[in-house]
């Protein structure tokens, strides 16, 4: 049985709500942002992301560790990957042998743009980068697993490893391959039901 749980919301406009989000994301994590509102971060230029849907990517998780940041909006969630991951989507499923199956497995890098998600003030270190009552309103994404503070962020990034690599980030190749095989069992159980 599947729950269903309201959308978060936005901050209100003209509130300064955006602003403190705003440096949060700039101060606290060093991540450039777009100008306007609602606040949205440059990709590609500290992380790229990885697009499942969340059904998808909460199995995956459950057999991935790693406490790389991932965000929740709606039925979609992104996985936060070093720079450089989004590129290297297409011929990782190819060489994984899964480049010949259509999987809702989406990659955004060099010049996207992620909407920020949003923080409870419960969670937040410093200033928080959401006004108070509004980390799980309508409209905006939240983090499930949220990013530290300062420039450690990008080690805990999953990447391709060299050599089986020796850092604490999760291998990139094992995770697209753990996404791949939930994307595929989740269009299966779509289709048998």
């Amino acid at each position: 049985m599947t729950t269903t749980v309201p959308f978060p919301r936005r901050p209100p406009e003209g509130s300064g709500a955006w602003e403190r989000v705003r440096s949060w994301y700039e101060s606290g994590l060093g991540w450039p942002t777009a100008p306007g509102t609602p606040v949205r971060l440059h990709v590609g230029v500290r992380f790229d992301i990885l697009d499942v849907p969340a059904e998808a990517g909460h199995a995956a998780l459950r057999r991935r560790a790693g406490g790389f940041p991932v965000a929740l909006r709606g039925e979609r969630m992104q996985l936060l990957v070093a720079v450089g991951g989004a590129d290297e989507l297409p011929g990782l499923l190819e060489w994984l042998e899964w480049g010949s199956l259509a999987l809702d497995l989406r990659a955004v890098g060099a010049g996207g743009l992620l909407d920020a998600p949003l923080l409870a003030r419960s969670r937040a270190v410093g200033p928080s980068p959401s006004p108070a009552g509004h980390g799980a309103s309508q409209g905006a994404a939240v983090w499930l697993r949220p990013p530290g503070t300062g420039s450690e962020v990008e080690a805990s990034l999953p990447t391709l490893s060299a050599l089986g690599g020796g850092g604490t980030a999760p291998d990139l190749a094992r995770l697209v391959h753990t996404l791949a095989t939930q994307c595929h069992r989740l269009r299966l159980s779509r289709t048998t039901r």
